[in-house]
């Protein structure tokens, strides 16, 4: 017989934690307007908001070894002991911590932390060793919910809908909705089968499969629980049932999916990383994931003054495609100041030596002499010359093959005592001491030795499932991306005000982790792809739009309608322009300019808004065909960009503003003049031409 042990009002959430005879400890995460509502009747028993596996415990049955490590021995043995209810008035915040504790001296800590007024709570778990005897992790989620849908009788047939985003490179973002019957997690129909999907990322890369997302819609009820990881290494989350609850959890990769053991030894803890949770009642998307993103608002307080304004940057990396020297620089800066921009980025090659490319140089990172014959101080001088913060790039984690640091064989992650080699890169051991002396050297002695106050920190390989050095691979992958966070922030503490973007090949690291740590991050390398704006909208799901650099690359040979389309896309995020900059005609000027100010116009919006997305099914991005809108509200103005693709396009396409949205055109920009009407709520556009972009700017 299941107990309500507490409930927590945590401003339109509740935290219900129940039990049963068992002693395990379930958590609800409800609407708080639903709280009260008459549960359905259910089938089901308590499944534990810890989620652990030791070696050696014995595993779940019903065909779950090789699916699924939750459930099992190790869970089963912890009971409920005490639960604690912290707060703490000077951060206005609340801590709710579960006890659980198993007879062997097995302890595990739920922590749940919530700031007043956020739409979301974090999560964490906390495993302690007080036993007489080290022990070996197998398995530890940060979260785990249970109870979805509470409000559906029986097994919720056809009405829970499982929204996933999967990430891989220059195609970042695409939503992926399925219901539980298409993954096939029905009961069966003896309820005794475990159902289970387990996904995520393997290895340095954490957005290169799925971003770590998962999202879990009732559609009867209108509810909607989210879920977002921080994880700089492999991460998994599951769905899991097996009678009428359905549950969910993420955390770290386990052991069957990740190569993870941990051993901890007697007196010792481990913390998993946290998870950002949310439930609410809505019918959009949209508005559940903008409270998950909301969580990055927390480091925005910390960012340099300059930021806050989004100023627009310019990288020459698509002007000089790795190439980059004292000449060509300041050709490009006479032909961009006073245009508008704030910063002007350095990107690979500045360290090449002559003959060789920019993807099989770095690690050395000493200036070109060929490049830049003077060394960089005075291209740095020239940059702030022209009224410009100076950046540069570097790939601070891997060496190519030309260069000198490539022979440091003793100083690379190894697996099998064999150093990771992939075509063109070798992998710092981020733990090693040496290293950290030598990138400190080597990327922040180059950054104050100049006074550069930005850094784009590239990553261009995945180094797999793990290496040497630990109890497992998967936790020398773990320990050595913590220690990629920690030089993070050892740039950050060094030099105060530093601007730094994440990039890894693109998107192949937006996950929370690692963009608390930056400003903003490279949202795609599809740099001069017609699907860029299909990207940059779906990435509004999973980072805040003030942190998502999106590049208009503008081309000496790009009509005005080409140059409009590129241009807008920037629209959905972080501008950042490159391209044939030094050939441009008065006529292509005028539309670049003229975005740039309508992006300073809607800037404020980018910064704080909400996102709704309509359109076509995309059905492929690299050959869309229909139409996107995306809607950026805030609370006195609002802005929408229109795309159109390829194939037959409507004769007009009308949506329906959401409620309470700004809905009158104050300005509308495109190459052309176009005509967009409001009325009712309603917007409509007449498209006439396949690939071309509209923005309107909306007041009330």
């Amino acid at each position: 017989m299941k107990r309500e042990i507490a409930r927590h009002v945590l401003g339109d959430m509740t935290a219900c934690y129940e039990t049963d005879e068992s002693g395990k400890v379930g958590l609800l995460l409800c609407p708080t307007a639903l709280a009260e509502k008459q549960r359905a009747d259910k089938s089901a028993a308590v499944d534990s908001l810890v989620q652990v596996k030791l070696a050696g415990d014995e595993y779940n049955g019903a065909f779950a070894p090789g699916q699924t490590m939750r459930e099992g021995g190790s869970v089963k043995q912890l009971r409920f002991r005490e639960q604690k209810v912290l707060e703490d008035k000077e951060t206005n915040s609340l801590r709710i911590e579960t006890r659980l504790a198993d007879e062997r001296g097995c302890e595990a800590l739920h922590r749940l932390l919530w700031n007043q007024g956020a739409p979301y709570v974090r999560m964490e778990t906390v495993f302690e060793n007080h036993s007489d005897e080290p022990v070996s992790l197998e398995m530890l989620a940060s979260f785990s919910l249970q109870g979805i849908s509470p409000w559906i009788e029986g097994d919720c047939h056809n009405q829970i809908m499982v929204h996933r985003i999967r990430g891989r490179w220059s195609e970042e973002g695409r939503l992926e909705s399925q219901t539980m019957e298409e993954l096939q997690l029905e009961t069966s129909w003896t309820r005794e089968a475990v159902r289970c999907e387990r996904f995520g990322s393997i290895g340095s890369m954490p957005v290169n499969k799925y971003f770590p997302f998962l999202a879990l819609e009732d559609r009867e009820n209108h509810v909607f629980w989210g879920a977002h990881l921080e994880s700089p290494s492999s991460w998994q989350m599951e769905i899991y049932r097996m009678d009428d609850n359905i549950a969910v959890d993420g955390g770290l990769a386990d052991r069957e999916f990740g190569h993870w053991l941990k051993r901890i030894a007697p007196g010792e803890a481990f913390a998993s990383p946290q998870a950002i949770v949310t439930v609410c009642q809505t019918e959009e998307l949209d508005v559940m994931a903008k409270r998950l993103t909301d969580a990055g608002e927390e480091v925005l307080a910390s960012l340099p003054e300059l930021e806050k304004e989004l100023p627009i940057i310019f990288n020459e990396y698509c002007t000089t495609w790795g190439d980059p020297s004292h000449e060509n620089i300041l050709q490009i800066l006479d032909a961009i100041k006073d245009k508008g921009f704030s910063y002007f980025v350095i990107d690979c090659g500045w360290y090449k030596q002559e003959g060789d490319v920019w993807e099989l140089s770095m690690g050395d990172y000493q200036v070109s002499p060929f490049l830049f014959p003077e060394g960089l101080e005075k291209t740095v001088e020239a940059i702030k010359g022209a009224g410009l913060r100076p950046g540069i790039w570097f790939e601070i984690e891997n060496a190519g093959p030309a260069s000198k640091a490539y022979r440091k064989n003793e100083h690379f992650l190894k697996r099998d005592g064999v150093s990771i080699t992939t075509h063109r890169r070798r992998f710092w051991d981020m733990r090693d001491p040496w290293v950290q002396d030598y990138l400190e050297e080597t990327v922040i002695g180059t950054l104050k030795k100049y006074g550069f106050g930005y850094i784009k920190v590239d990553y261009n390989d995945d180094f797999g499932i793990g290496a040497d050095g630990c109890e497992s691979q998967g936790e020398a992958l773990r320990q050595n991306m913590q220690a990629t966070y920690d030089f993070f922030e050892k740039m950050a503490k060094e030099i105060p005000g530093l601007i730094v973007e994440n990039c890894a090949s693109g998107g192949h690291r937006l996950e929370p982790g690692f963009m608390k740590r930056c400003s903003m991050a490279s949202f795609s390398d599809a740099h001069e792809c017609v699907e860029i704006p299909i990207i940059a909208a779906n990435l509004h799901r999973v980072i805040l739009p003030r942190q998502s650099q999106i590049w208009a690359v503008i081309r000496e040979t790009d009509s005005l309608k080409r140059m409009a389309y590129s241009v807008i896309n920037t629209f959905l995020g972080r501008m950042c322009i490159s391209g044939d900059v030094l050939h441009l005609t008065p006529e292509q000027w005028a539309v670049l300019e003229g975005g740039m100010a309508f992006y300073r116009k809607i800037a404020p919006v980018i910064a704080k808004g909400q996102s709704y997305h309509f359109g076509s099914e995309v059905k492929s991005m690299r050959h869309p065909e229909g139409w996107q809108i995306l809607l950026r509200a805030g609370e006195e103005e609002a802005y929408l960009t229109i795309h159109t693709f390829g194939g037959k396009l409507p004769e007009e396409i009308a949506i329906d503003l959401p409620q309470g949205v700004p809905a009158r055109a104050e300005e509308i920009f495109s190459d052309t003049a176009e005509e967009v009407t409001i009325e009712n709520g309603k917007l409509r556009y007449a498209p006439k031409e396949n690939w071309k972009a509209v923005a309107v700017r909306l007041a009330r």
